[in-house]
Formats: C-alpha cells, structure tokens, sequence
C-alpha cells in the first residue's frame, strides 16, 4: 500500500540537492527522505546538513543509511563527516565492516523510544495481558523478530573490551591504509584511480582495460586463491574495488595486491599514443 519511492539523481555519488528540492515541492505531501552516509560502491556520503534544511523545510521525515559510514562517528579526526546525522529521525548502522563484527551487526538507532511505538503488536500467546501485569517479560515487545539471536551481545562485548577509544584507532588506520592504498595506485604507472577514498573503499583500473577486462581479472585471481577484489560501476565504467577494512593491513600487503595485476606494457621511449 506504500507509494513507488520517488528515486532522485546523484551525479557526483551524492544527492542533487536542486532536484531534492524540485521533488519534495511537486510531492506537495512528502513522507520520507532516505539520504546515504557511506554508499556501497564508492564510500560517498550525501550533504547531511543541508538535506535536513530541505526536509524541515518541506516537512518531510530524514532517514539515514549509515550502515558503512557510521562508525566514523568513533573517530574525532573523521567524524565531523557526518555533521547532520544527529537531525535524522532515524539511522541504521552496521557494524559488520568498520566495527569488525560478523554478520549480523545491523542497528536501528532512533531519538527516543517514542518512535518505535508504531512497531508495538499485541499477541495473546505472547504477551498476555495479566503476564504482563504480574511483571513477565513482553518478548514481542523485545525484538521485532521475537526469536531472534542476541546479536547485540557480540557488539556489546566489543565495546566494552576495545572501548570508544579503540574503535576509534582501528578506523583511523583504516582509513588512513586506504588513502595509502590510493598513494599506490596514483604512483602506479599503468593503474588508474577513479577518485580519492571517502571512507575506506578505493576504485581502480589498469589503464586502458575494458569492462571486459576487469571482469576477468576478478575472476581470475579468485580462482587463483591470490585476491578477493570487488567491483563497481562508476561513471559509465567498470572497476576494481578494494573495500579496505583490515587495521592491520601493511603497505607491503598492499604493493602485494597492485603487483598481482596485469598492467599494460610500457611505450618505447619517444613514443606516443595516438
């Protein structure tokens, strides 16, 4: 019963602020503005601060995907990339990546347990009312799934042993391998690198490489057991993508990786491309 969501363009990676604003006026009524902190291909995070100014203008709800980004809020060096998280109506986070947790890490995080009213169900085999009213536990009131595993313990027990602190230094480092990551490539002859990381994801290519080709070299240094590479489509292209997430990772493993790739042959000297 829920309307077709309206599906804005990103150009850069990011929302289009101007065609945010062109569409919530001709909705007249808008509900729900879904924006991304940390997109799955590139890393990129949509301009918070000024999509909250458009949905209080427009009385629309904010939500935020903050599954890959989130974390950041951990570091003082990086969080001030998430500036506007704190006007959304809601978040999720999922601490599978930048919090080191196996799957599944997801977090709903929300301003105050008011807003999860509209998800309260009443089940008389569950939560019967003089259960309730003698003290018993209300256990479909304690998970939306009601049997679901403690996932949050894990997490729980990786605060509490690496602290904020901790976490903190594991994204640091990451991200900072990640920008290493990129130094590597920038200075790789034959290797092109489709932009500087915003979090920990890095795109590149051999120069001159089809989609074809990219496709392949996956493929085969998978079946090799030598790499485990991603892949993304990025303004109109194919690439190759090393989601960084190791804290532990060493430039040396990453001149590693560049070195298993086929690069093209250099041009005779004095040479040109035509």
């Amino acid at each position: 019963g829920l309307p077709e969501p309206v599906v804005g363009p990103a150009p850069a990676g990011v929302i289009d602020l101007a065609a945010l604003d062109a569409a919530l006026t001709d909705l007249h009524h808008p509900l729900l503005v879904a924006a991304t902190a940390g997109t799955t291909d590139t890393g990129r995070i949509d301009p918070l601060p000024a999509i909250a100014d458009l949905c209080a203008r427009h009385h629309a709800e904010l939500h935020i995907d903050a599954s890959y980004g989130g974390p950041l809020l951990f570091s003082d060096v990086h969080r001030s990339r998430l500036d506007g998280l704190d006007r959304a109506q809601s978040v999720t986070i999922d601490l599978h990546k930048l919090g080191w947790q196996p799957v599944a890490a997801g977090l709903l995080a929300v301003p105050s347990t008011a807003c999860l009213t509209p998800l309260g169900h009443q089940a008389d085999y569950l939560n019967a009312d003089d259960d309730t009213e003698a003290g018993l536990p209300d256990l479909l009131g304690r998970s939306l799934r009601t049997t679901r595993r403690p996932d949050i313990l894990k997490t729980a027990a990786t605060l509490r042993a690496l602290g904020r602190q901790g976490l903190a230094d594991l994204v640091d480092r990451t991200c900072a391998t990640a920008r290493h990551l990129a130094d590597l490539v920038e200075k790789t002859p034959g290797l092109e690198l489709h932009d500087r990381p915003t979090i920990s994801t890095v795109l590149f290519r051999p120069t001159g490489a089809t989609d074809d080709d990219i496709a392949a070299i996956r493929r085969t240094l998978l079946t090799q057991g030598r790499a485990v590479l991603g892949r993304a489509h990025a303004d109109g292209r194919l690439w190759l993508k090393a989601t960084v997430l190791n804290p532990h990772t060493t430039p040396g493993d990453l001149e590693t990786l560049l070195s298993l790739l086929p690069l093209p042959a250099p041009l005779p000297e004095g040479s040109s491309h035509r």
